[in-house]
């Protein structure tokens, strides 16, 4: 994993030719931004969705192919009621939003993580999302809804093995990774997660390898297009070798 640092990050101009295909953020921070107004958590919440619509929207003026979000985690139904519900609330009314306007704003939609404990409305809105998306291409979004990386990893582990008892083929990482939501889908090539926390907290553990990670201090209803640029700059400052070594340096 790379950190960067605030040096970096201010460093140079954004690039367009060399924007990553695949942005993951872990929308993070929403309760402490309201803590600190005075406010309910759920205030945070309504608050970080808009920024979440904001950003997906300059995510897709500016070129990025796919845009991951980590939106509730398999661990967030600890917590209180009245919050998971005021989160669950904003995901059904962006939905039907979404679905008026996602064909026209060729925007696609996937849904990472088990939904069955979704209420059956949004189980049925998220079906049309992605029966929509089905019909044209586009920037693709993909909400990581009830997510977790490691129920992931089992999940894909247990679907082979069945695959296995049936058919006796042998494993390999490429065919792991058609088990996991993300099948078909780059790798992310930079997660972002603001807040300044410096954690993974259980997301995309597996498509995270060669992942650039980039963390801010900024809390997630205040991030910005400015505050994704700086996070876009620092990537185009890495050197990714995937494990490898430059010719200069042999």
């Amino acid at each position: 994993m790379k950190l960067f640092g605030k040096k970096e990050a201010q460093a140079g101009q954004l690039d367009l030719t060399r924007l990553p295909r695949h942005i993951a953020l872990i929308m993070d921070g929403n309760g402490r931004w309201a803590k600190k107004r005075g406010l309910p958590r759920t205030a945070g919440h309504a608050a970080g969705a808009e920024t979440f619509r904001r950003v997906a929207t300059y995510c897709k003026t500016i070129g990025i192919e796919y845009l991951t979000v980590y939106a509730f985690s398999t661990e967030n139904w600890q917590r209180p009621a009245d919050e998971v519900k005021a989160i669950m609330d904003i995901l059904e009314k962006y939905l039907q939003e979404a679905i008026e306007t996602m064909e026209r704003d060729r925007v696609k939609m996937k849904f990472f993580g088990d939904i069955s404990f979704l209420s059956q409305k949004l189980r049925t809105l998220i079906a049309e999302t992605e029966k929509i998306s089905s019909r044209f291409d586009g920037v693709q979004v993909n909400m990581c809804v009830n997510y977790g990386g490691r129920d992931e990893i089992v999940r894909a582990a247990r679907e082979y093995a069945e695959e296995y008892k049936a058919t006796g083929v042998p494993l390999t990482e490429d065919l792991f990774s058609r088990y996991l939501f993300s099948a078909g889908l780059p790798d992310p090539d930079l997660i972002i997660r603001p807040s300044g926390e410096m954690r993974i907290s259980n997301f995309l553990l597996w498509q995270s390898a060669y992942s650039e990670f980039y963390f801010t201090d900024v809390l997630w209803p205040d991030f910005n297009a400015r505050a994704l640029d700086r996070a876009l700059i620092a990537y185009q400052h890495r050197d990714r070798r995937f494990g490898g070594i430059k010719e200069r340096e042999k």
